[in-house]
C-alpha cells in the first residue's frame, strides 16, 4: 500500500489535509504524481509545478512544500506540503 498525506498550511497552521492511497503495481514515481494530482483536485488547486528545488527536497526525505512559485494562480495559503507516509513493501 501507498499512501500520501497532502496538507494545506496557512500562518503554521493545518488548514486541510487528505490522504491518498494507491494500491497499484505502478511504478513509486506515477503514483506520486496521480497522487498529488487528486490531493490537488481535493482542494480545489491546479496542478501545481515540480521545480527542481521541490524535486531535490522530495527525492531526499519523501516531503515537499509546493509554495506559491510552484503554482500559475494565485494561492490563497503559505504552502501545500506532501508526505510519503507509507511505502509499498516488495519481500
Amino acid at each position: 500500500m501507498f499512501r500520501l498525506w497532502a496538507k494545506i498550511w496557512k500562518d503554521n497552521r493545518m488548514m486541510m489535509d487528505t490522504v491518498i492511497c494507491d494500491d497499484s503495481d505502478r511504478r513509486r514515481t506515477q503514483k506520486v504524481f496521480d497522487a498529488l494530482e487528486q490531493a490537488a483536485v481535493t482542494f480545489d488547486l491546479g496542478k501545481p509545478i515540480w521545480l527542481d528545488k521541490t524535486v531535490k527536497e522530495f527525492q531526499q526525505h519523501s516531503r515537499a512544500r509546493f509554495y506559491q512559485d510552484n503554482f500559475i494562480e494565485t494561492i490563497e495559503f503559505d504552502y501545500m506540503e506532501i508526505h510519503v507516509i507509507e511505502e509499498d513493501d516488495f519481500y
